[in-house]
């Protein structure tokens, strides 16, 4: 279930102090102070709890049953294999007397994040260096839960469910599907879609020999991050949000930030992120490759979501392929 694609999230609705306090007596976190909603993350999804014992973080109304168990998973395992700031203990409630749903919660991560209005803006550029390698890091880091097979975790059996096929069948399908979907908000050619089956059979090879299945957090974005200063400079304060999350290839992850530093005009940051995740990565064979196949995945779910709400900040008339190209073949041309 985590793999499916949500473009919107359940709204907790109104909440009350009393259903609140509840939650609060039932894991003994103190006394309610106050409440507000969360301005980054799953903002439907979410809510900040400050309480005399501490500052906490209410995640209700799930997408699909057991995504508060998955998420749980996901965070009780990677504060194992890894020293990241994940929100541990992630406490989850599958009861539905106080609110009609199940939630979880957890303690509340500090930092900042980097779209925040005019944070990084105000960054110097040593920093957004720092900032970007920091980020490449914590990737190598999340991908070294390795596992035995491709697929995603099923709440239900507490197991991890191959994917149909195998996983490069699950990716270039899915890849084939939303581009499909596309054509529903805009005009996606023939010229497109043989771009794209040449692109997908060019790295095909690739796919057939990938043998090392990893966590894939699946959402790698501002929104799911926090960083701040500490005493050798900025450092990851927080990492959370993995309803998305699944095992295949690492490389996955990269495409969202790649993607915001070109669209940022800071090309520079885009390869010392890219250099720094090459660096400290374990499986390279492939990479460019590999990283084809899963930007052109990022940027058909970019280019359909954009035209379906109106939010295309391109030229109108440019062919799908002509803007995607830009972002599939960026390492190719430093990195051959």
């Amino acid at each position: 279930m985590t793999t499916e694609i949500f473009f919107s999230s359940n709204k907790l609705g109104t909440i009350t102090d009393k259903q609140l306090q509840l939650v609060l007596d039932r894991f003994h976190l103190g006394e309610l102070i106050t409440s507000e909603k969360t301005a980054n993350g799953v903002g439907n999804q979410t809510l900040f709890i400050s309480s005399t014992a501490g500052e906490y973080v209410l995640k209700g109304n799930p997408l699909f049953a057991g995504q508060f168990i998955e998420e749980k998973f996901y965070v009780d395992n990677l504060l194992e294999i890894t020293n990241l700031p994940v929100p541990s203990p992630y406490l989850v409630d599958e009861s539905k007397d106080i609110f009609g749903w199940s939630y979880a919660i957890m303690p509340r991560l500090q930092g900042r994040h980097l779209n925040e209005s005019g944070f990084a803006a105000a960054l110097r550029w040593e920093d957004q260096e720092q900032i970007a390698a920091l980020l490449a890091v914590t990737l190598c880091k999340l991908h070294r839960w390795k596992v035995a097979q491709y697929g995603e975790f099923d709440p239900v059996t507490q197991k991890i469910r191959p994917f149909e096929g195998s996983y490069k069948i699950w990716l270039y399908n899915r890849i084939r599907y939303w581009l499909e979907d596309a054509k529903q908000y805009s005009v996606i050619t023939s010229t497109d879609i043989g771009w794209v089956e040449q692109l997908l059979t060019a790295s095909e090879h690739v796919f057939h020999s990938l043998s090392s299945p990893t966590f894939v957090m699946g959402d790698f974005k501002p929104d799911n991050l926090l960083v701040q200063q500490g005493g050798e400079g900025w450092e990851n304060s927080g990492i959370f949000d993995f309803t998305t999350g699944y095992f295949g290839d690492g490389i996955a992850d990269l495409p969202r930030f790649v993607a915001m530093y070109l669209d940022d005009g800071k090309e520079a940051l885009a390869k010392l992120f890219i250099r720094t995740y090459l660096h400290c990565m374990e499986a390279k064979d492939g990479f460019v490759e590999r990283f084809r196949v899963h930007m052109l995945h990022q940027r058909v779910l970019d280019w359909g979501c954009a035209k379906a709400t109106n939010d295309v900040t391109w030229d109108q008339d440019m062919p799908f392929s002509t803007w995607a190209e830009r972002f599939t073949d960026f390492t190719a041309e430093w990195l051959s």
